[in-house]
């Protein structure tokens, strides 16, 4: 059966729910302007499998193994966007979702804050909570920021900074356009490092704080244990094809639950859709959720 588009209908649904579960892919940032990965002409489907870029299908780690130096600049590329990005309204209609007041509002049978899962490593999700910290009182805010999971950033780290992390991954550097040594790239302890491994450092050559294909993502107890319980799944800008995210909404119809998507187009995360509204998420999430 088709999934349904009526937005009454779907808040009826949203206002019975006593556990929600909000799942973000790539396109909840478009809008900020940071490229997805896997959609119509994204980072790994026109550029990242590219030769000159050093990675294929088998993934960051085996690049980063062969040609750290790539993958580094790679990666500290999209640090820079991510961390000059800003959040758009549908981080922003997510992160309102947390607050006490829109809660009793749009979602009075809840028994807890939505655990938001995002498998984006911009720092977008976070910040729009910060946005909102004045609001909050500090147990509030607190709660908020423990049912927020970056699955796919390393102690949530990757966008912090905006700088290049050494010279030499510089855009304005020459070593930015040709080879740069491995010596040259981050390390543990940093350019001051001085041959002691006092305080765990050792000198060793660093990796983007970023899971990696083929590795475990970040806070996979935490979200096991609440989609068993979920009553609905509010899937955001995602393609569905990488798991074990793309999983997530056969777990949740398995106990009864709902799954709403909101995407720009048709995916195969639709099969497990009670609820389809496309068009971009900046527009569509503020508007159905009523936020």
């Amino acid at each position: 059966m088709e999934p349904s588009s009526d937005i009454q209908a779907f808040r009826t649904v949203l206002a019975a729910s006593k556990s929600v579960v909000i799942l973000a892919g790539a396109g909840l940032s478009v809008a900020s302007g940071i490229q997805t990965y896997r959609g119509s002409g994204g980072l790994w489907m026109v550029q990242y499998t590219r030769r000159d870029v050093g990675c294929d299908e088998n993934g960051d780690a085996e690049a980063f193994q062969a040609n750290p130096a790539v993958v580094w600049r790679f990666y500290s590329d999209r640090r820079t966007i991510c961390y000059n990005a800003l959040p758009n309204p549908a981080h922003h209609a997510i992160a309102s979702m947390c607050l006490p007041a829109t809660r009793a509002r749009v979602l009075p049978s809840a028994t807890s804050v939505p655990l938001v899962i995002t498998q984006n490593f911009d720092g977008l999700s976070p910040r729009a909570l910060d946005a909102l910290a004045p609001v909050f009182t500090p147990a509030e805010f607190k709660d908020a920021q423990d049912r927020l999971v970056e699955m796919h950033a390393i102690d949530n780290n990757f966008a912090r900074g905006g700088g290049p992390l050494v010279r030499a991954l510089d855009p304005g550097s020459a070593g930015a356009e040709g080879d740069i040594s491995v010596e040259a790239l981050p390390r543990c302890g940093g350019t001051a490092w001085g041959g002691s491994n006092r305080y765990g450092r050792c000198g060793g050559l660093l990796r983007p704080a970023v899971v990696w294909f083929g590795e475990v993502p970040e806070g996979q107890g935490e979200i096991a244990r609440t989609l068993n319980w979920a009553d609905m799944l509010i899937v955001v800008g995602t393609s569905s094809l990488v798991y074990p995210a793309a999983g997530y909404a056969k777990t949740v119809k398995a106990r009864g639950g709902k799954v709403v998507v909101f995407n720009t187009e048709r995916s195969k995360g639709d099969e497990d859709a009670d609820f389809l509204f496309l068009g971009p998420c900046e527009q569509t999430l503020p508007e159905v959720l009523d936020v």
